[in-house]
Formats: structure tokens, C-alpha cells, sequence
């Protein structure tokens, strides 16, 4: 990795997340290990999985080859990882790779994580029934909603250890998906995660400018980044992309019930069910 090499851009924290789901969930290669078989030192491969060091396609092709990443899959992600210089990063689902990892790698690194949702109630709250209920209606088979909802309950795990707020529109809490006991059981899980410190404000009101769902991570070092998830991928967002966001987030607070009028909203929905 010697040589003139760029700062770090947007795309390379995509990229570092995606390698480090790639050695975490392929590999038993701790970052030591996996540092000494590419031939890095540690902190080298520490700051290319953090997104502090600008990675090239060269690097990209070394480092899967060296994990074991099929070369069909290796040449995907390497494709991905040239055009990754556009605006924004497109991560779309690659066989035995999805985004998901990805935005795993993510969520676990963050220390707060704030959710806006205008149809349904964010996965990081999903009950099993609402969640497989949802991912039907997106058109997924019986063996692709399993592995979902297996990488669904992985995210949530999250939950225990970071400060997340979701907003949640009304509109959200009146789409009954899976039917009227799925739906009843995914408002009381909702009703109870106050119990866990979890924050959910309903909006009642639509504020402008808020016409999809998405979900700000914000990190102890590293930059905020915002995802968004699309019918059949999603899209990460860094840098100047952010703020735009952090703006609305500050809407959305003013415009929420509290946390207090939110649950007795929640719990007056569940008495009409």
C-alpha cells in the first residue's frame, strides 16, 4: 500500500464496513491474523476497515482473494468498489454478500442510532410475523425471508447496548401487515420497548421534505452516515449528504409527541384492535 495514495473519500467507509463484514462473517480471521496474511500492518488494516484509509480496486481484489471470497462474488465487489467514487454508495444484494453485512458492521459500531419511518415500524422493532409479513409483500420467497429475519434479529441485538430513538409516523401504526393478531403483537412489543429504554415518539402531523424512511447512525470517531433502503437495495449516504438529514431530524423533534403522550397513543390503538 505504498506510494501516493488519496484521503479517504465518502465511499472508503462503505468499503472498510463491507471488508470487515467480509473477515468477520467468512472468516475466523481476527484483525491480527488477517493483517499478517495481506501482508499490513495492523493499524494499516484497523484504519482501511474504519474508512481512514483510501482503498483502492487493487487492495479491494487483494484482500477477498486473501478471505476466500469466490471470484465471481471477488470481481462483483470489486466492480462495485470502482464506481463506488460516484456520489453516494449503492450496495445491492451480491450472492452470499448482501448489504446487510454491511450495515451490520455498521449498527454495531454506532453509538446512537435515530430511525424515521412513514409505512411501517423500523426493523430494529419488528416482531417475527410483522417482519416476515412485510418481506412477503416485497415479493420474497419462503427461504429469503428466513435468512432475512435471522439477519433482522442479528441487528436487533444492538439494541442493548446503544442510545436509538425511532420516529414513527401514524400512518405506520394503521398498516396491519400479517393480519390482525401479527399486527396486535407487534404493537405490544412496541408498547413494552419503553420498559428498555428505547425511545419511539409517534408523529402525528407529516412534516415537508420527509417522504421516505431512513435510519442516521452517528459514531464516537467517525463521521455520521445515513442509510436508506430501497425495494431491492439501499443506499449509504457520508459526508455532505448528512446534514441535510440532521436538519430534518431536528423537525421531526419538534413535531413529535413525547415519549409519554407516544406510548398512551400506542397503548389506545392496541384497546381499538
Amino acid at each position: 500500500m505504498g506510494g501516493q495514495r488519496k484521503p479517504p473519500q465518502g465511499r472508503d467507509r462503505a468499503l472498510g464496513a463491507q471488508l470487515r463484514a467480509v473477515r468477520v462473517e467468512r472468516t475466523n480471521l481476527s484483525l491480527e491474523q488477517a493483517a499478517e496474511a495481506i501482508g499490513w500492518s495492523i493499524s494499516t488494516l484497523s484504519r482501511v476497515e474504519n474508512g481512514k484509509r483510501h482503498i483502492t480496486t487493487e487492495d479491494m481484489a487483494t484482500v477477498l482473494a486473501i478471505y476466500g471470497v469466490p471470484r465471481p462474488l471477488r470481481e462483483q465487489m470489486v466492480a462495485n468498489a470502482r464506481t463506488g467514487d460516484q456520489t453516494g454508495w449503492w450496495a445491492r444484494d451480491l450472492p452470499g454478500m448482501p448489504h446487510l453485512n454491511t450495515l451490520i458492521s455498521k449498527e454495531s459500531d454506532a453509538r446512537q442510532i435515530t430511525s424515521w419511518a412513514v409505512s411501517v415500524i423500523p426493523g430494529l422493532l419488528h416482531t417475527r410475523q410483522y417482519s416476515e409479513a412485510i418481506m412477503r409483500a416485497d415479493g420474497l420467497a419462503g427461504d429469503q425471508v428466513e435468512v432475512r429475519w435471522a439477519a433482522r434479529q442479528k441487528r436487533q441485538e444492538v439494541l442493548r447496548k446503544i442510545d436509538y430513538t425511532a420516529f414513527i409516523h401514524e400512518h405506520a401504526l394503521r398498516s396491519a401487515f400479517g393480519g390482525r393478531e401479527a399486527f396486535r403483537e407487534q404493537l405490544e412489543h412496541l408498547y413494552a420497548v419503553y420498559d428498555r429504554g428505547i425511545g419511539v415518539r409517534i408523529v402525528r402531523q407529516h412534516p415537508a421534505a420527509l417522504l421516505h424512511s431512513w435510519m442516521l447512525m452517528e459514531f464516537r470517531r467517525d463521521s455520521p452516515v445515513v442509510y436508506v433502503e430501497l425495494m431491492r437495495s439501499a443506499v449509504f449516504l457520508y459526508d455532505e449528504e448528512v446534514k441535510p438529514y440532521q436538519d430534518i431530524r431536528a423537525k421531526i423533534e419538534q413535531s413529535a409527541m413525547s415519549s409519554a403522550d407516544s406510548r398512551r397513543f400506542i397503548g389506545w390503538m392496541l384497546e381499538r384492535l
